[in-house]
């Protein structure tokens, strides 16, 4: 007879794992059944084409001919040759290291604040700061950083004897990737932000009694105490969705500062793939760009993960 060690009482073997793991499935049919359609295209559309962007970097795939395996070419010509390529990476650490946290921080602080409004208005507030975030508002903020006089910011600093001449906020290479980082906070406040409105919403209420009995006398320790452990899984998926939002962002800058930007000062790694995969349709060398853009967030996920893994044990 196999001796059983103590650490091992207790623990589920694989095929019990996998039969607990069924049964559970098979209670939950109905809502398996309603999350399949949208399973199916993320699969085919995201999961598949990321999958194959891995042997594609390693290819010459110009779309009108048979793919050519070039090895390591792609990856050594961008690190090596590629000088756009290296100032985009300058470009998206700056531009994430400034507005991930800011935003992630931003998402969270609203969410507290709205959580704390009567329920009608807590709808309307979520509602007019996650807007932002499904409208086009490129036009809006053409308006207000427009480089004549009647540009609304240009306008402002003018009649305030700020400045004496307008200032080409879209134009100007000091100002492009500034002007790019404001729009993006704006828009920041999306899936992320609502995760955690929701997770306010999930903490039992009967944990304020419980810690204001244990001695919890401020929001502070409130906070600390009972809010982010009972919102782990909500802080992680919005810490990871800030992450792609922040690494991923090149839209705002193609359609606030054009493309390319003036200088590339607003020109990311996403700005970069977009050049070679839809503009000069260089298919394998797009692929490698967007495989050093999934290391790094994979990387920056796997950290996250790690500074929050308390919260979500």
């Amino acid at each position: 007879m196999a001796e059983i060690s103590a650490e091992n009482i207790g623990k589920r073997t694989k095929k019990e794992q996998r039969r607990e793991l069924w049964r559970s499935v098979k209670r939950s049919k109905e809502c398996y059944g309603m999350i399949a359609p949208f399973m199916l295209f993320f699969i085919i559309f995201t999961v598949i084409p990321v999958i194959m962007s891995l042997p594609m970097g390693f290819t010459d795939f110009n779309m009108a001919e048979p793919p050519k395996f070039v090895g390591l070419s792609n990856y050594a010509t961008l690190f090596l040759s590629d000088k756009v390529f290296i100032r985009s990476i300058r470009v998206t650490l700056v531009f994430a290291l400034l507005t991930g946290p800011v935003s992630y921080v931003l998402c969270f602080l609203l969410a507290w604040l709205i959580n704390e409004l009567p329920p009608k208005l807590r709808t309307l507030f979520t509602l007019i700061f996650y807007a932002p975030s499904m409208a086009n508002v490129y036009t809006v903020w053409q308006l207000i950083f427009s480089g004549d006089m009647n540009g609304y910011a240009n306008s402002f600093l003018i009649n305030t004897g700020l400045i004496r001449a307008p200032i080409q906020w879209l134009t100007d290479g000091r100002y492009v990737l500034g002007v790019t980082i404001v729009v993006q906070l704006w828009i920041s406040l999306g899936a992320g932000f609502l995760a955690l409105r929701a997770g306010f919403q999930n903490i039992d209420r009967s944990l304020y009694e419980a810690g204001a009995i244990e001695g919890i006398r401020n929001r502070w320790q409130e906070l600390r105490y009972i809010i982010l452990p009972s919102m782990g899984p909500q802080l992680m998926f919005a810490a990871v969705m800030q992450i792609v939002s922040s690494f991923t962002a090149g839209t705002v800058a193609q359609n606030l500062v054009g493309f390319p930007s003036t200088d590339y000062k607003a020109h990311t790694i996403m700005t970069h793939a977009y050049d070679y995969g839809w503009v000069r349709f260089e298919m394998g060398y797009a692929s490698a760009i967007c495989m050093v853009l999934f290391v790094a967030m994979y990387i920056c996920s796997r950290l996250i993960s790690r500074l929050l893994g308390k919260y979500t044990d």
